[in-house]
């Protein structure tokens, strides 16, 4: 909620790949996957990209990767946070941060709904949807032509990210949903990548692999 780290944060979209997937797990582990932070956070980041979707004229592809660049680093990464970095906290409550328990019982009950959305470039398939990152690079090298298809898929992101949000005020207790839960890993995703959160799956005692169903669309699936 401070105003210069929410600064930094929408200039950098968000945190780098590993630690956005970290925070996601460290919030799931310790609130039993009740993901308010993240969902008033990564709102707030999708309404800022929204707009820009909306860019018109000759050079509307190039003025959209321009402007979906990071201008920041992750503020994670700038301050220092790495896999070597000490603290002093117990034992015991890192062993706590790390459990991937509740983040992939999370993953498993929203995945018919965030499985569509995985980037092609990211799960290496052939589905045209694109992260973030990858969009830019498919925009740089020409492989981007029309621009609809990724605003209609980012527009249906944001519409549940909001529900989603809006589903952790007091009025609206009660009104959340598989469905709109599934935004938050679709936004998260959509900012900073799907490699590490499908990594993240694959860690667990079920092998989770992307594959397409006969209208070749992308989903994930659990092995039994």
């Amino acid at each position: 909620m401070n105003p210069s780290t929410r600064t930094r944060l929408r200039r950098a979209w968000g945190m780098c790949q590993r630690h956005a997937w970290g925070w996601m797990v460290v919030e799931a582990a310790f609130r039993n996957a009740y993901m308010h932070g993240p969902a008033v956070l990564y709102e707030d980041l999708m309404v800022t990209a929204a707009p820009l979707f909306e860019l018109r004229g000759p050079a509307q592809l190039v003025r959209l990767a321009r402007r979906l660049k990071e201008k920041g680093p992750c503020l994670m990464c700038e301050e220092g946070y790495n896999a070597g970095s000490k603290g002093f906290v117990k034992p015991h409550i890192v062993q706590q941060g790390r459990d991937l328990t509740q983040f992939q019982r999370l993953a498993e009950r929203t995945a018919p709904f965030w499985g569509p959305s995985v980037c092609g470039r990211c799960a290496n398939t052939d589905s045209p949807l694109r992260c973030r990152i990858h969009l830019i690079e498919d925009i740089s090298t020409g492989q981007a032509k029309d621009i609809q298809f990724h605003r209609d898929a980012f527009s249906k992101i944001v519409e549940r990210l909001r529900r989603y949000a809006r589903s952790f005020q007091f009025e609206f207790q009660g009104t959340r949903t598989d469905e709109d839960e599934a935004s938050l890993i679709e936004a998260v995703a959509w900012c900073s990548g799907w490699e590490t959160f499908l990594a993240l799956l694959r860690s667990s005692d079920g092998a989770w692999d992307v594959g397409k169903d006969n209208s070749r669309t992308l989903y994930l699936r659990q092995a039994r």
